[in-house]
């Protein structure tokens, strides 16, 4: 019965995103559809914290296995120097990445979502960070390594799925720049074992490469 929980906690934390996003690229492709816009963050919400409920709930793991405790001084150091990596020093590479291999880059997507409200590009960073650390990072690492599977295995698997499930909004060359993002969230995770910290680093890189430069364009108007 455990195993068979964990399994649906599994599929749910990793093909969940992937289904939603299906949807999503529908979304984007349209910008004015904002009521289906906030379908999706509502169905990401759901997801988790149905997800959430399986594991603390039926599966008893345990808050700390997930990655929660009380954030200390340490969560906001590790959140903020890693929000400092990822900026600065990995982020400038990633964008120019899909460049140099010939592939889409981001400028097709984060145009079509600097139409939608400055208000909403916010609820979908917090949402989506908080989404993907804990159903990627949280839920998905618990459940896999509570299935014998080795932790560096797991966590291969699930930066490989994390980057997939960004294919359809994004497009390839996006996916594989957020293969090398995850994996390093992932390793840090699995370094300090901090959620809140990787939800903090998760959510400021996302809100200056989506919400900044609308943000700053229409101040500017």
């Amino acid at each position: 019965m455990i195993d068979t929980l964990s399994i649906l906690v599994l599929l749910l934390a990793l093909g969940g995103p992937i289904a939603i996003a299906q949807i999503g690229q529908r979304s984007v492709a349209g910008a004015t559809r904002l009521s289906l816009n906030l379908l999706l963050q509502l169905l990401l919400a759901g997801l988790a914290i149905t997800c959430l409920w399986i594991a603390l709930g039926p599966l008893r793991v345990p808050v700390s296995d997930l990655g929660f405790g009380l954030p200390d001084l340490h969560t906001w150091l590790w959140g903020g120097a890693m929000s400092v990596f990822f900026i600065f020093g990995l982020g400038p590479i990633l964008l120019r990445m899909p460049l140099w291999l010939d592939l889409n880059g981001f400028e097709e997507t984060l145009s079509a979502l600097a139409d939608l409200p400055i208000w909403y590009l916010v609820l979908a960073v917090v949402v989506g960070g908080i989404v993907e650390e804990l159903l990627y990072r949280g839920i998905a690492l618990a459940a896999l390594t509570s299935l014998g599977l080795d932790p560096i295995l797991a966590a291969t698997f699930v930066v490989t799925v994390f980057a997939l499930a960004h294919i359809p909004m994004w497009g390839i060359g996006p996916a594989l720049t957020t293969a090398i993002s995850g994996a390093a969230l992932t390793a840090f995770f699995l370094w300090h074992g901090d959620l809140l910290a990787n939800i903090i680093a998760h959510v400021v890189t996302d809100f200056v490469g989506i919400v900044l430069g609308p943000l700053l364009a229409r101040l500017r108007r």
